[in-house]
């Protein structure tokens, strides 16, 4: 199989020839790494690369395999992850020259929880300062194009691993949302990205357990590989007070099941904000594939009055609680729209 092939095989698929010993995790990964090697610098989606360490740990997954060990359901699989989380022993910069050479010493439970089903760290993937804002850009980097068309934004927050998906450097990416972050990049990149509900997948460190702003999530090329990934990184953990206690083995129960009588509550617009054309046009589109299916699509208009003001103070509150600090200190390293942020809940009275 060509390696161009390899690179856009599903992650579902991809898995499972590893699994069977079509394919080493070796080849997989020396795949991967060409595809990056020959794309990257044309878009700059990952920013860190380890790639000898990844290549021994392809070799220790395939032996493995050697012994007839159990294997997790991504066993092989590479994956660069969001240079907000912890990676240990791995250059971690939030994207801000604050931290262009901080190495932690932990890895972040997201990372420990897909390490654990088997899937190796090649790197990490570019995102704005600490995550503010939809354009994939910071001073450690630069930026981050769409894949598409180079002279456009790819989204963010989460705009590298977007990026690194629809570019096949990567089958499986991790990401995070606080308004939208792993999904407007999936959306500008024609891949897969959702944000699932608080809880679902946990995050630690945190310092909101009991009021993350942003939760962290899958991204893919299938839908069918966003339900593989979130099996993996879903699941309770006690140390977040409102993590779901239904386990991420939920999320690799078939696709295909019969959804007759499933209700689905249909907005076009969320309650009459502004959308292009172009867009509702899609909307209408996609409502005709679900009622072919048998889902009961609803409209309902959701009254989102004072949502956005409601949106700012919740992300200025969680702005201030983790970066008033550095703001205090290091202002003149902060971009403007950071400092924005913080300020908003710097002000907050109550």
């Amino acid at each position: 199989m060509p390696d161009s092939e390899i690179c856009y095989l599903t992650a579902t698929e991809l898995a499972r020839r590893v699994l069977a010993k079509d394919i080493s995790a070796r080849e997989v990964m020396e795949v991967h790494l060409a595809q990056i090697e020959r794309v990257n610098p044309k878009v700059n989606a990952i920013v860190t690369l380890i790639p000898e360490k990844a290549l021994d740990m392809a070799d220790v997954a395939d032996q493995a395999l050697g012994r007839g060990e159990q294997v997790g359901p991504l066993h092989g699989l590479p994956i660069a992850h969001k240079d907000l989380v912890l990676t240990k022993g791995i250059r971690t910069t939030y994207g801000s020259p604050l931290f262009k050479d901080y190495v932690p010493d932990q890895d972040a439970l997201i990372v420990t929880r897909l390490r654990q089903a088997g899937a190796i760290t090649i790197g990490k993937t570019n995102t704005p300062e600490f995550g503010a804002g939809s354009q994939t850009y910071n001073e450690v980097f630069g930026e981050t194009l769409n894949p598409y068309d180079v002279t456009k934004t790819c989204g963010g927050s989460s705009g590298g691993a977007a990026v690194a998906l629809a570019c096949g450097m990567q089958p499986i990416a991790d990401g995070s949302d606080t308004g939208g972050s792993l999904r407007n990049p999936a959306n500008f990149c024609n891949v897969v990205g959702f944000r699932p509900s608080p809880g679902r997948v946990p995050a630690w460190p945190s310092q909101t357990g009991w009021t993350p702003t942003s939760v962290q999530g899958p991204m893919a090329r299938t839908v069918q590989d966003a339900a593989l990934m979130l099996s993996a990184i879903a699941g309770p953990d006690p140390r977040i007070p409102i993590s779901i206690t239904e386990k991420g083995s939920v999320f690799r129960e078939p696709l295909d099941r019969d959804f007759r009588g499933t209700r689905i509550a249909w907005s076009r617009n969320l309650g009459e904000l502004p959308m292009d054309p172009r867009v509702t046009e899609v909307i209408d589109s996609q409502r005709k594939t679900f009622e072919a299916m048998g889902c009961l699509a609803d409209d309902a208009e959701p009254d989102f009055t004072d949502v956005d003001r409601t949106f700012k103070i919740w992300r200025g509150w969680g702005r201030e609680l983790g970066q008033r600090e550095m703001l205090e200190v290091h202002r003149d390293q902060m971009k403007d729209t950071l400092i924005w942020d913080i300020e908003q809940g710097i002000d907050l009275t109550g």
